[in-house]
């Protein structure tokens, strides 16, 4: 379950068509194989992320970036070629293009590595493209929820030293007990935010809620870099001096594209990560979805 399945069910956005059957972090054993398909068999274990379909000829299609390609077919609550409405994860069943199926390796377990194909890989590819996976340099990753957990495990994975930023006080155990993070820095202490200034080489801010993006721009050295992969809904404001005075660069990113996306689940086999996950039954879900909120 992903937070953006309860904002589509309720029509935040302002585009879902009714019914709905959300869900985009799919895994499964492949139980029928069409006659060209090639690299799936019968039985395999795989995976299906958020998106199904692209145009395929476009040069973002080309260069494997079907996640930016402006013909992008979503997995749930999108348009197929043929003009039906596609329905995701929380079916008994799912038919996909081979193109965006996933081999999940044997040792990846299919339940913890679910939460991969969205949350891990929109952590990933940021990492990998803006080149902040240097062994021994320090990362911020601001918020510890499913993408802030993904940003920390493989911050550690890279072999950076990575300090959790958060508003609450309590999640600096899980931080370092559990995920193994370096440090914790509480994003509401002017102290410790003042004592962090300049100390961080990179910065992944995975808050989806609206929050001020200054101080967190005072904690970067020169040249650092902060990539926004959390979908607030207030734009940011954003001060031209501390981005001048320090050449900061300041990106974002959007999931991944498949070539990407099985490169970091098989990342997550050799390096033995999985997602922190609650386990429910089917009939729980609105429970599940109220909790999530």
């Amino acid at each position: 379950m992903c937070h953006s399945d309860r904002h589509a069910a309720r029509n935040d956005w302002g585009n879902t068509v009714y019914p709905i059957v959300p869900g985009h972090e799919i895994t499964g054993i492949v139980t029928a194989v069409g006659s060209n398909v090639k690299g799936f068999k019968v039985g395999d274990p795989a995976g299906v992320g958020c998106l199904v379909g692209a145009c395929h000829s476009c040069e973002l299609c080309q260069d494997n970036l079907e996640n930016y390609c402006s013909k992008l077919v979503f997995t749930y609550n999108g348009v197929d070629k043929d003009g039906t409405i596609t329905y995701g994860g929380y079916s008994d069943f799912i038919v996909v293009h081979n193109r965006y199926a996933v081999h999940f390796p044997k040792k990846l377990a299919l339940d913890g590595g679910a939460p991969l194909l969205c949350a891990g890989i929109t952590v990933y590819s940021p990492m990998k493209y803006y080149g902040m996976t240097e062994p021994g340099n320090r990362l911020g990753v601001v918020g510890l929820g499913g993408l802030g957990h993904m940003a920390v495990k493989f911050g550690k994975a890279f072999g950076l030293k990575v300090t959790v930023i958060s508003t609450s006080p309590s999640k600096e155990k899980e931080a370092k007990e559990s995920l193994g993070a370096d440090d914790f820095l509480l994003s509401k202490s002017e102290e410790q935010m003042q004592k962090a200034m300049k100390s961080m080489d990179y910065i992944e801010d995975t808050v989806a809620a609206s929050h001020e993006i200054f101080p967190l721009l005072n904690l970067l050295k020169v040249n650092g870099k902060i990539v926004v992969v959390g979908a607030a809904t207030k734009p940011f404001d954003l001060p031209a001096y501390p981005i001048i005075l320090g050449r900061l660069m300041i990106g974002g990113s959007m999931i991944g594209g498949m070539k990407e996306t099985q490169e970091m689940i098989n990342f997550c086999a050799e390096h033995n990560i999985t997602c922190d996950i609650e386990k429910i039954p089917v009939d729980y879900i609105s429970t599940a979805m109220e909790r999530m909120e």
